[in-house]
């Protein structure tokens, strides 16, 4: 049967695929609609198959943190290369994930792809719709939430880095601001912890075995090498453990001390930072 622009037209608001995509898959269905359907989709299924070992370095990471204050959701959504981070289709498709994300309570990425959406499909099959009408891979690379008495976020202006930090003990005080900061310095220092006991067992033994071996090559005599590499741990502490941490607006503080001075007994529960690329 004959396909009209008006078939090809009606095809492509109803998928958002491309006129041509819209024409070919009309042709090869006989011009029935939801079959066209069907082969668009199994268009991004052949695409997610063919790219699945492709790198993602671009896309967006967005928050969102509850009407209370007290949960706060980041997710990243990737993509092979800038341009196709900038298409309207994948900024809505982000805001999806992110919204998909929030009303998951599992806190799975399994769980957060099967969420069915309005037309009864799931997060996934229109992540893999996307693909088919774009020509790139597509995924979910990062989903965290962080539940605390109180929780901030912060978003890097490139779009691609997110934060979520909580507090606990802030006492009724607005902390948004030292929130705000404290996120802000996690983006910026990237530490691997809260405190030193939240470091786990292989970095601290790897820190100190690099330490004898750095103070051993320096030629320090054996029996001080223990001591030394005490010390060395110790540095590693204040470097890469956020409230050992100085404060980058004021090195005079400690990022403890500047969560103590603005809300006494004030601390960081725990923190999750997303960035793409």
């Amino acid at each position: 049967m004959a396909i009209t622009a008006q078939d090809v037209n009606r095809l492509r608001q109803e998928t958002g695929a491309g006129m041509m995509d819209c024409k070919k898959a009309l042709t090869e269905a006989n011009g029935d609609f939801e079959t066209a359907k069907d082969i668009l989709r199994k268009q991004g299924q052949k695409i997610a198959s063919k790219r699945a070992d492709n790198a993602t370095s671009e896309g967006a990471v967005l928050t969102q943190v509850n009407a209370d204050g007290t949960v706060g959701t980041v997710i990243a959504l990737a993509c092979e290369t800038e341009p196709v981070s900038k298409v309207e289709d994948f900024k809505n498709l982000a805001q999806t994930v992110l919204a998909a994300a929030v009303s998951n309570t599992s806190g799975t990425k399994e769980d957060l792809l099967a969420t069915p959406q309005a037309d009864g499909r799931s997060l996934q099959d229109h992540i893999t719709d996307l693909m088919g009408k774009i020509g790139e891979k597509i995924d979910v690379v990062s989903y965290e939430t962080v539940t605390a008495e109180r929780v901030v976020a912060y978003n890097h202006s490139n779009g691609k880095l997110g934060v979520l930090v909580g507090l606990t003990n802030t006492s009724g005080n607005d902390v948004t601001e030292v929130g705000k900061d404290v996120a802000m310095q996690i983006a910026a220092m990237k530490p691997i912890a809260v405190d030193k006991d939240g470091v786990d067992a292989n970095t601290i033994q790897r820190e100190i075995e690099i330490g004898k071996e750095q103070a051993r090559a320096e030629g320090k005599p054996e029996e001080m090498l223990e001591k030394i590499a005490q010390g060395k741990l110790n540095k590693f502490y204040k470097e890469s453990t956020l409230l050992n941490q100085e404060f980058v607006k004021d090195p005079s503080v400690t990022i403890a001390k500047l969560l103590d001075n603005t809300s006494k007994g004030m601390t960081v529960t725990e923190f999750k930072r997303v960035a793409i690329g």
